[in-house]
């Protein structure tokens, strides 16, 4: 148990720590703009077919 408290003080006092939550924080901000640029772009691109569509059908 000692050896667990002294590992978790450690990782709280480096600096690691807080580099991984901001690295964590930057990727989930990523995630959410490219899943975003994605639904966009599906929106778009249906739009697209669904007039050529109705223009040959």
């Amino acid at each position: 148990m000692k050896i667990l408290t002294q590992r978790v003080h450690r990782f709280l006092v480096s600096e690691d720590g807080p580099t991984a939550v901001e690295y964590a924080v930057m990727l989930a901000l990523i995630v959410i703009v490219c899943l975003t640029a994605i639904q966009a772009i599906g929106t778009n691109a249906n739009t697209t077919f669904q007039g050529v569509a109705d223009e040959l059908g």
